[in-house]
């Protein structure tokens, strides 16, 4: 484990847990309380942020070519052979890694999850985005964007799974997690291609790297916490980082082509 100490610095409140940094699917920045808004509960929240970066050092695997013959609606949406987006690092940074408060939360803390729900897409025959986060109980809403039958499969080894059909496109399904689980795997039955990855928190202290490799944790109360950084191919890894009342604390992690 990296250990990383730093006091506090100049008030500066992000916002935090379940959005990566950088826009959109994989990245922005949004209210503590999981990637569907802010959460409702009585647990301690406070001023302080981490904000960090994933960086990525050697050379990136190359993704695999997916073969989409069968389904030429998938095929259609994009401009050259499909790739099964497993690394994705540009400019030497690294995108889907899950960032969460791994333990340092005060004792007997609890957090209410949002009612507005989590959102996954299957597009072009890929779960979009790969990674997400929800919190416990929080609704996560799975939407068929392609005119074609999905397959939706979870696979958790804490939470109750789940196996589900949805053969049109605009259909919607909503499901929750009750126990906390990083990382709960989801799967397609008709396209063995397609792979997601939800991290389950009873917390809102999490975030995803975006594109630029950005992330940031907000509204945490001042403490010692350590942070776990996840990615699909290359493990886990953590650092510990002190927070004051209010401030940026930087929190960085580097992940190498060797790692597993």
């Amino acid at each position: 484990m990296r250990r990383l100490a730093f006091g506090a610095m100049v008030f500066a409140l992000a916002c935090g847990g379940g959005e990566a940094g950088g826009g959109g699917a994989a990245g922005g920045e949004a209210a503590a309380g999981g990637e569907g808004g802010a959460a409702q509960a009585a647990g301690p929240m406070g001023q302080a942020s981490v904000v960090g970066s994933i960086s990525f050092e050697g050379s990136a695997p190359p993704n695999p070519t997916i073969d989409m013959a069968e389904e030429p609606d998938c095929v259609a949406k994009y401009q050259g052979a499909p790739t099964d987006p497993q690394v994705v690092v540009q400019d030497g940074k690294l995108a889907n890694v899950f960032v969460y408060v791994k333990s340092g939360l005060p004792a007997g803390a609890t957090y209410s999850a949002p009612s507005t729900p989590v959102t996954l897409d299957q597009d072009g025959c890929l779960y979009t985005p790969r990674v997400l986060g929800a919190m416990t109980d929080q609704p996560i809403e799975i939407l068929n964007s392609d005119p074609l039958l999905h397959n939706i499969k979870a696979v958790p080894a804490e939470n109750r799974g789940f196996n589900i059909s949805q053969p049109a496109e605009g259909m919607t399904t909503t499901r929750t997690f009750s126990t906390p689980e990083v990382m709960v795997p989801l799967e397609c039955n008709v396209h063995g291609w397609m792979q997601a990855y939800v991290g389950v928190l009873d917390h809102p202290f999490f975030a995803i790297s975006g594109a630029d490799g950005s992330f940031s944790i907000g509204n945490l109360p001042a403490g010692t916490y350590e942070l776990e950084a996840w990615h699909e191919k290359f493990g886990t890894q953590t650092l510990t980082v002190t927070v004051g009342e209010s401030g940026d604390v930087p929190a960085d992690f580097t992940f190498t082509s060797g790692a597993s």
